[in-house]
């Protein structure tokens, strides 16, 4: 696939979505968005594992503001500006696409994930993050809101008082404080990113395919359901796990003291 603002490689198993706007810190236009949805949709298909990341010194420093090139025309009349509508018709199905994804993925974090790209970056399955990175809901500061699902993806992680004071302050968070708060699951050096982060994905992408899209999914659904909800949830996705052929393997490999060799089916 041909693409203008991201680029996608795939190794091995693994699909890599490069965020590809380095001069701009990879802000948001409306053609990044577009290309960003068609590549989850070709990753899904092709691969069994993705990793998300940016090029150059940034991941990614939120929706493009740039009038030549702004994510959203802003009109000059405030009783006709909807900013929401940007998130509803663009932004809002990336964050649900990437919800629903049947493999498990990755950001793979450098510099900046300012803004909509901090939710970007802090929706994934695991967050990797190099010791130059930083997350900052910056919306306060330009007297917006925060967005991508930030104030639900960050209440549930870090609780609402801490929450409350990034959002409030628009600090930035970096990258170890985020670790020590539970909101990410590494911090490496600078030149390894790439490197770590291809080998969680790859380890990810050898393991039991569709059990893990489950794994992720109930998850994902135990973080809003009640209990019993969650036990309901997790009883109908065993039922489903239990008839792959994943499972006959895993199970083999589990007698014979060996390990799975997993094929995603």
């Amino acid at each position: 696939m041909d693409f203008q603002q991201i680029q996608v490689e795939m190794r091995e198993s693994v699909g890599i979505l490069i965020l590809n706007a380095p001069d701009k810190l990879n802000a948001l236009t409306p053609l990044m968005v577009a290309e960003i949805s068609a590549a989850i949709d070709h990753i899904a298909a092709n691969s069994r594992a993705m990793i998300m990341t940016g090029a150059g010194r940034a991941f990614c420093s939120g929706a493009s503001l740039d009038p030549q090139n702004p994510l959203s025309p802003i009109d000059k009349d405030p009783s006709r500006r909807d900013l929401g509508l940007v998130l509803e018709q663009q932004l809002n199905p990336i964050m649900l696409k990437l919800k629903n994804l049947d493999i498990p993925w990755i950001s793979a974090v450098r510099g900046a994930a300012a803004g909509f790209g901090a939710s970007l970056a802090l929706a994934a399955d695991m967050v990797v993050a190099s010791d130059t990175a930083y997350f900052a809901q910056i919306f306060s500061r330009i007297g917006l809101v925060p967005d991508g699902g930030a104030t639900h993806l960050l209440t549930r992680a870090i609780g609402r008082v801490r929450t409350m004071e990034l959002m409030l302050m628009g600090n930035r968070l970096p990258a170890e404080k985020a670790l020590e708060w539970g909101l990410i699951n590494r911090v490496v050096e600078n030149k390894q990113l790439e490197e770590q982060a291809f080998t969680i994905a790859l380890t990810l992408a050898s393991g039991p395919s569709q059990a893990l899209g489950m794994i992720r999914k109930a998850v994902w659904a135990a973080t809003d359901n009640n209990w019993e909800m969650t036990l309901q949830n997790e009883r109908e996705l065993q039922r489903i796990a239990g008839q792959t052929l994943d499972f006959e393997e895993g199970l083999a490999a589990f007698s014979e003291k060996r390990p799975a060799a997993f094929n995603g089916q």
